[in-house]
């Protein structure tokens, strides 16, 4: 979408419905107060702190002005951490962090624009859902949706309020990520025909007895739609400390890595393959899963998808960390190098030190003209999306776009749990008559909370 008509869109969807929208800096100028948007920050845990905090707070355009957590330890601790930064930058105490325990009052309150969704991956849909009904514009963590269903209702709502949502799939803000589909887009290494992510399992885990409830924890309202379960510590959150989540392995509340950092290099693959707004037509896929212990996700895995277009994709934890796309005359490896998203990232900067390579040096080094194709530009990936607000640019990561990464990752999921090839209509998003499979594409949801409890 082109900036005037962004801007138009955004603007006319917000005063039909009455909610408020962050005005160009041309309107008014540089020093309008309309240039300062207000974030809330829903969820103050590990990527909250290394990643997405820090992502907003460098962009002077933005300012954290309130933090919200189920865990109050942790919601006090990241309001510290936001006052510490700003203090630290103005060289005096600059702002008093609002504090919510529940998220649904930071949304109900006006002087807040927009909202960074840094929770546990089933509680992605909801708040980002409430968020967009509130008049905020929304950054949410992948993956988007625990389910298809629920991101389709997601992308719905983003389409009827009109607001700005950017997905954290931040690898398209990358230069190697964007240069890579650019050259293979543009036909550097010929037809394309072979896409191969690799991507890590998840170990199992101890046995895990059940533990009294922290009173620092809402635990029922953490577990949010998905059924009552005991606690226990590793299937939440650390207590102390901001280590990896014991919740990422277990299916309970996602899918594991698939999911994980499935999205990330689907999303990416997706870019140039030039497959955005699709998804394969075949897939099948083979998983190992625990036998024992609390953490259930898959381990060792291989899963293979057919495109329309005669490209198959290959994923699985025995290739390196990243993409190669294989084409008739060469090929091109692409990876995040030595980036990190958080101090605890699974993969090693080792791992996948390599950011960029081809079968021919002279690849890399050619220049896409000027009458080719040109992907979208961002040198970050929060910044992109608050300009996007601003209407200073397009945005990178839209909510159909996540919602179609994602949803790659959701059906190869659904792939290794039923062992056999399925055909996927990515169209009607449905898998062409089989009714086991199709079950699969939505969860029973816990009242009150949930998708399909929101009171539109």
């Amino acid at each position: 979408m082109k900036r005037r008509n962004f801007i138009k869109n955004t603007a006319l969807a917000s005063a039909a419905i009455g909610f408020p929208t962050i005005v160009p800096s041309s309107v008014f100028g540089k020093n309008a107060p309309s240039n300062k948007i207000n974030i809330g920050q829903i969820g103050c845990g590990r990527i909250a702190r290394d990643h997405d905090m820090p992502g907003v707070w460098q962009h002077d355009v933005a300012r954290i002005v309130a933090v919200s957590d189920l865990d109050s330890n942790r919601m006090a601790d990241g309001k510290k951490h936001v006052e510490n930064y700003y203090t630290k930058k103005m060289g005096s105490p600059y702002l008093d962090v609002k504090q919510y325990a529940d998220y649904h009052d930071m949304l109900a309150d006006k002087d807040i624009d927009a909202v960074v969704i840094s929770t546990p991956d089933h509680w992605h849909s909801q708040p980002a859902m409430e968020a967009a009904l509130a008049g905020k514009h929304v950054y949410v963590q992948k993956p988007t949706s625990l389910t298809i269903k629920e991101g389709r209702q997601l992308v719905e709502m983003v389409n009827k309020t009109g607001i700005v949502l950017q997905l954290g799939t931040q690898q398209r803000s990358s230069e190697q990520f964007r240069k890579a589909a650019e050259l293979v887009r543009n036909g550097r290494i010929g037809k394309l025909h072979t896409v191969r992510i690799g991507l890590p399992g998840d170990p199992s885990g101890p046995d895990a007895p059940a533990m009294p409830i922290p009173k620092n924890l809402n635990y029922d309202m953490w577990l949010g739609s998905t059924p009552e379960v005991p606690y226990t510590e590793i299937g939440v959150h650390p207590q102390v400390g901001y280590d990896r989540p014991g919740w990422l392995r277990l299916e309970q509340y996602g899918a594991g890595m698939i999911t994980g950092w499935g999205q990330h290099h689907f999303d990416s693959a997706a870019w140039g393959m030039d497959t955005e707004l699709t998804g394969p037509r075949f897939i099948e896929a083979v998983a190992e899963f625990p036998r024992s212990g609390l953490w259930n996700v898959h381990g060792d895995f291989m899963v293979k998808a057919e495109y329309e277009n005669g490209i198959n994709m290959f994923t699985s934890g025995g290739y390196p960390n990243g993409i190669r796309y294989e084409g008739t005359e060469g090929w091109i490896w692409v990876s995040r190098g030595s980036y990190t998203a958080s101090a605890s990232d699974p993969v090693s900067k080792e791992a996948s030190s390599k950011a960029l390579d081809a079968s021919d040096p002279k690849i890399l080094d050619s220049v896409i003209g000027p009458d080719e194709i040109q992907l979208l530009r961002s040198t970050e990936h929060h910044g992109n999306w608050l300009g996007a607000i601003q209407g200073q640019n397009e945005l990178l990561s839209p909510a159909e776009i996540g919602h179609r990464s994602c949803s790659v990752c959701l059906v190869s999921h659904i792939a290794m749990k039923l062992g056999r090839k399925l055909e996927w209509d990515a169209k009607s998003e449905t898998f062409v008559n089989d009714s086991e499979a199709n079950s699969h594409l939505s969860r029973p949801q816990r009242a009150p909370y949930g998708t399909n409890n929101i009171k539109v």
